[in-house]
């Protein structure tokens, strides 16, 4: 970690191993302790997310895709795949990071890395050590982000924002996202089918898509502009259901021919639309965070081959940015007249401490 907060430009091994050692054998050593070591990440991740929650309050738990461009075919879960942001095809991995939404910034406490068919089954799986849990839908992926949330924070429970559409299919994260009993607010693509809420009495209402339910236009020809639109829907009767649950749709203005921007659906019900909205962006402030990991943490610079060697790198980023944000800035040793060279050295050791407990 020390490398990755102290090394300019490309987080290469050579030249992370060289800020800490001078040892001929030392990128060895490290290329080792990322790719290979058998390590867990997650009580890492665990011990990362309360050490940040004491010292900043999560608003929001803001879950969103993150693309790592990658050139050839050998990095764990790479594949070619259409961007929706950008319009554009790339040789890449896709992650999913859980960031803690707070007044001081958004900060990366979990990870997941969605894999395509090709990487959960056969030789690409055994060559790259990928779980048995880690091969299941990729919705899974997101739900189990939010599973590490259960019971865990010291803070009264915030909504989870989910910003994954075009990456994933919604509807089996909706079904997981209740079962979880969270508040959540959710980007749903225009077509995902809804009905009007009809109450406490189940009706079979028939289903229209989205983008519909929201009557964005006031006329045949007359898009509605400027305009927060929103209404209470449910989704789709199932023969289980006892009664319908009220959920709201809601959209922004934007600048498509229907006069709306994304699409937005959550469980909570019983408040303004304008702070619903306020949520919606912190995903915007989640991709702010990401490229301040591409820029100075060396997010992208990992070309390691196997599926825990990207979960050791991407948690080491992690713990870095938060430190770096946290600590490293404080001027809490000046009281003590101490320099502000110990308090990086000194903060750093007792952080990996707490970390690697």
């Amino acid at each position: 970690m020390l490398g990755l907060l102290t090394t300019p430009g490309k987080k290469s091994m050579r030249r992370l191993a060289a800020a800490a050692s001078d040892s001929p054998t030392a990128s060895q050593a490290l290329h080792q302790f990322i790719n290979e070591s058998p390590w867990d990440w997650t009580p890492v991740c665990d011990r990362l997310r309360h050490w940040t929650e004491g010292r900043v309050r999560p608003r929001a738990w803001t879950i969103a895709p993150v693309v790592l461009p990658k050139r050839g075919d050998k990095s764990c879960g790479v594949h070619r795949r259409f961007i929706p942001h950008t319009g554009r095809t790339v040789n890449c991995q896709i992650g999913t990071g859980l960031f803690m939404s707070t007044d001081a910034g958004d900060f990366p406490v979990g990870w997941s890395l969605l894999l395509p068919e090709a990487w959960a089954q056969g030789d690409l799986r055994e060559r790259a050590r990928i779980p048995d849990a880690a091969a299941a839908r990729p919705e899974s992926h997101v739900l189990r982000l939010v599973e590490l949330l259960v019971g865990s924070s010291r803070h009264e429970p915030v909504p989870v924002v989910v910003d994954v559409d075009g990456y994933l299919d919604v509807r089996p994260l909706l079904h997981g996202l209740m079962r979880a009993r969270r508040d959540f607010v959710v980007a749903v693509p225009d077509g995902l089918p809804l009905a009007p809420f009809t109450g406490a009495r189940p009706v079979r209402a028939q289903p229209r898509a989205a983008v519909r339910m929201l009557g964005a236009t006031a006329g045949p020809e007359r898009p509605v502009r400027g305009l927060v639109r929103n209404q209470l829907v449910q989704l789709p009767f199932t023969r289980d259901e006892q009664r319908p649950r009220p959920f709201r749709l809601f959209a922004g203005p934007g600048t498509r021919a229907n006069g709306l921007g994304r699409l937005w659906l959550t469980n909570i019900v019983d408040r303004p639309v304008g702070e619903l909205m306020r949520y919606t962006d912190r995903t915007a402030a989640a991709g702010e965070t990401v490229d301040r990991l591409e820029r100075g943490f060396g997010l992208r610079d990992f070309e390691g081959r196997s599926f825990p060697g990207w979960h050791h790198h991407m948690t080491l980023v992690s713990a870095a940015f938060a430190f770096s944000r946290l600590t490293a800035a404080s001027d809490e040793y000046e009281d003590l007249g101490l320099p502000a060279g110990w308090a990086r050295e000194n903060e750093f050791g007792r952080t990996m401490d707490l970390l690697s407990a």
